[in-house]
């Protein structure tokens, strides 16, 4: 009998100026869900801890750019966030996925769950929905 080993989990970052949603794959990686909703200057601190933990072998940091491909007004800060947390964890590969209209996709995700206007307007929840977007992409297009 062949027992496939576990291997390494995947997190979502969707970096914003005062909250950060995370998401994270199944050790198999078919599944996003969502992880947590950290304040943006503790995220560092809560991944150095969930990845001691936890199997994790790569991070990705949602890129956000406009439609038109140039960078939004939060680059800057996801540029800084990414190098501090490369120092962080230096064990760690860090890839910039392009984050266009995981916000958008939170929004109709959560409508479309059932949610209540009061529930769907809770912007750390938002975040970690779009964080979980932004993965469950990613799975997806390392399938085909």
């Amino acid at each position: 009998m062949y027992l496939c080993p576990l291997m390494g989990r995947i997190i979502a970052i969707d970096y914003g100026k005062k909250r950060t949603g995370l998401a994270v794959s199944d050790p198999l990686k078919i599944i996003a869900g969502g992880l947590a909703t950290v304040a943006s200057q503790e995220v560092i601190a809560y991944l150095t801890k969930y990845i001691k933990e936890n199997d994790v072998e790569l991070l990705l940091v949602g890129e956000p750019r406009q439609m038109n491909y140039l960078p939004s007004e939060n680059m800057l800060r996801v540029e800084i966030f990414k190098e501090k947390l490369q120092k962080a964890l230096p064990a760690k590969e860090i890839k910039m996925v392009d984050e266009r209209f995981t916000s958008v996709l939170a929004h109709r995700t959560m409508i479309q769950a059932g949610l209540k206007k009061t529930r769907r307007q809770d912007k750390a929840l938002a975040d970690e929905v779009s964080a979980t977007i932004l993965l469950q992409t990613y799975l997806e297009s390392t399938r085909k």
